[in-house]
């Protein structure tokens, strides 16, 4: 028998209709290219309403910053019943160039601050047809884009009374790839039902416990893993949004918390140490903030407390990966520094389990270590278009590469990387990229990447390298080459050289011994900054 509950759709456009009646007057402040727009959510829905309407249901891709107009385009988009690809603009422009070639779309959304990348990147795209310049007309840039279009345009194109259209909730509403760690990047196919119960249960009371008096500083960009859902917060709990654009500079962020009265702000722990650092020094306070959100990495206890105690503000730390949408995981003590440090509990709507090497479950005694599975309603089933990337057990959990313990009360503790990343400030570094970039130059025969624990960054990249027999070259050859093929911050903090790297019996890199290396003092790293 089934209930008699209407059957009301859990869609994007609905978060943004309840948003625009119930809380239309409340501010959405929003920064970008020198461009400042204090606009709210009734006129968002306006303007979101008028852009789907022009829009197809195939796919579009962004590439673009935290502004009021890619918040537009997240609702305009799956609304109109399309999927939108947010590429990451933080990527290599080579694994940008590939998530938006094989996702396949033929239109790209970019903004001001993306238009030189979108430029040196467009010999690449050969599928892309049309950019679409999200900034004023007047405003609007010369470029040799093809068939570039100014965003207002189609605003004003739109149809004023359009009305949304009805919409299964398991259709794909957003497309976000993962970081390319292990091979090309892959992407998870977020649906509108997922998307929105994951908003609703970690903006509850046990993650981030978000209601209209709030006011929250969109730091974690927009294209990864949904900037954390800020963009459904804002609407579905009717706090005020400030979009920051690109600028991530501590001063600036420091500037908006108080101006803008932020309450509550997300973002990976450097960003947390440097505004920690910058109130020491400038002898300032963060007048109405009162909580965090670190994510990422695990936040410095130090860091934690210091806040707690200085500020009175509480640190609350939480799990997630591309593949579980945003949240999965949060610890929500008030003022438990060790509780603080856990990766906490499962929100409701997903569950964990850890299971050791044969896939039986590992007790949760705290203790034990075991590979972290997860299962939920917002947690991937399977890639896009990649039927051989298999990423769930035979009994459906996803395997998320970590390695955990598990408290009996269910609290989450991760122990190490399954994998061979380097987490800096929040973002992945991948070391098989790093040492493919490495062996690109003529005198490196053999390459290895290791992290090395950092008092800023947490962790940054260690290079181990074999010459080849007669070359002979210096930390500063390689720095120059490899400025040329990875992003800035993906450079070595240091470098060493070696006879050979150590090998496994099936003659794999034994990377488990090179670090054993590190402990013993073998290596002798060379600084390099």
């Amino acid at each position: 028998m089934l209930g008699l509950n209407q059957d009301y759709p859990l869609t994007l456009p609905t978060v943004l209709e309840h948003g625009a009646a119930n809380y239309g007057c409340t501010e959405v402040v929003s920064f970008g290219h020198g461009e400042t727009v204090r606009t709210d959510y009734a006129a968002i829905g306006r303007r979101a309403r008028r852009l789907g309407s022009v829009l197809g249901q195939e796919m579009y891709g962004s590439l673009a910053w935290n502004t009021f107009r890619h918040l537009e385009l997240f609702y305009a988009v799956s609304g109109a019943g399309a999927v939108l690809h947010t590429a990451n603009p933080r990527l290599p422009p080579a694994q940008i160039a590939y998530t938006i070639d094989f996702a396949g779309y033929n239109t790209l959304f970019i903004d001001l601050d993306t238009l030189a990348l979108a430029e040196s990147l467009q010999p690449q795209l050969p599928k892309i047809e049309t950019y679409i310049v999200m900034a004023p007309r007047d405003a609007m840039p010369a470029t040799d884009l093809p068939n570039a279009v100014c965003y207002e345009d189609l605003i004003d194109a739109g149809d004023a009374d359009w009305v949304w259209p009805t919409i299964d909730e398991r259709s794909g509403a957003v497309l976000c790839f993962t970081s390319g760690t292990t091979g090309a990047p892959k992407g998870a196919l977020y649906s509108h039902r997922g998307t929105v119960l994951n908003a609703l249960s970690t903006g509850g009371g046990n993650g981030w416990g978000l209601s209209a008096n709030d006011a929250i500083l969109a730091v974690p960009g927009f294209f990864h893993c949904n900037g954390w859902q800020i963009p459904f917060f804002g609407p579905m709990y009717g706090a005020k949004l400030v979009l920051p654009g690109r600028s991530a500079d501590t001063p600036f962020l420091h500037r908006l918390i108080i101006q803008e009265s932020i309450s509550v702000a997300p973002g990976v722990p450097t960003i947390w140490l440097g505004l920690l650092e910058h109130c020491r020094e400038t002898q300032q306070d963060l007048g109405r903030l009162n909580r965090i959100f670190s994510g990422g990495s695990a936040p410095p206890a130090a860091m934690m407390e210091a806040y707690l105690r200085d500020f009175g503000i509480r640190t609350i730390h939480g799990w997630g990966m591309t593949e579980t949408t945003a949240g999965s995981t949060m610890s929500f003590a008030l003022d438990d520094l060790a509780k603080m440090r856990t990766q906490g509990k499962p929100l409701y709507g997903n569950e964990i389990r850890i299971v050791d090497e044969t896939g039986k479950a590992a007790p949760r005694d705290g203790k034990t270590p075991g590979s972290l599975q997860v299962r939920g309603h917002w947690v991937a089933g399977g890639y896009f278009r990649r039927p051989d990337a298999v990423c769930q057990s035979p009994d459906g959990w996803l395997d998320t590469g970590d390695i955990a313990a598990i408290d009996p009360d269910n609290t989450l503790h991760l122990l190490d990387r399954a994998k061979d990343m380097v987490k800096s400030g929040g973002e992945w570094i991948s070391s098989q990229a790093l040492e493919e970039a490495a062996l690109r130059l003529p005198s490196v025969q053999e390459a290895a990447v290791l992290a090395i624990p950092h008092p800023k960054w947490q962790e940054r990249p260690l290079l181990v390298l074999v010459a080849r027999p007669g070359a002979n070259p210096t930390e500063a050859d390689v720095i120059t080459h490899l400025s040329q093929i990875v992003p800035k911050w993906w450079l070595p903090d240091a470098i060493v050289f070696v006879d050979a790297l150590p090998l496994g019996p099936t003659g794999k890199l034994a990377k488990t011994e090179l670090r054993q290396w590190l402990k013993d003092g073998r290596l002798s790293p060379y600084p390099i900054r």
